[in-house]
């Protein structure tokens, strides 16, 4: 049974770049597209980012299998590594990725996590 998890990442980026594009990232690493039929082939999740000047922190709440739960943060943090995405307008988002941790889930994000758990 799918259980719900948080990944908290950081990531550099330009004050004009997109903070969509790391989102973007993720979900091309965890769904192998932007356009897919539910629920999301790996893990159900929901990707929310916060500028606070050149860095972003991104929140990413996702429900998987407790024993896929690393895997997916390892996927999610190999995305964010790749440091760039290409829309599908074709305009490219640059970051730097400065680390990653355990999240937890806040109040606001506990009811959403666990639909995605239900998924």
């Amino acid at each position: 049974m799918r259980a719900p998890f948080v990944h908290e990442a950081t990531v550099g980026m330009a004050a004009d770049g997109d903070t969509r594009g790391p989102g973007g990232a993720i979900t091309l690493e965890l769904c192998g597209s932007w356009d897919h039929s539910p629920p999301c082939p790996v893990a159900a999740h929901h990707t929310r980012a916060e500028r606070a000047g050149g860095t972003v922190v991104l929140r990413v709440v996702f429900a998987t299998e407790p024993e896929d739960e690393a895997d997916v943060r390892r996927r999610i943090d190999q995305a964010l590594h790749s440091g760039r995405v290409t829309s599908l307008d074709g305009v490219v988002s640059h970051w730097e990725f400065h680390g990653s941790r355990i999240g937890v889930p806040t109040p606001a994000e506990a009811e959403h996590a666990r639909r995605l758990a239900r998924t």
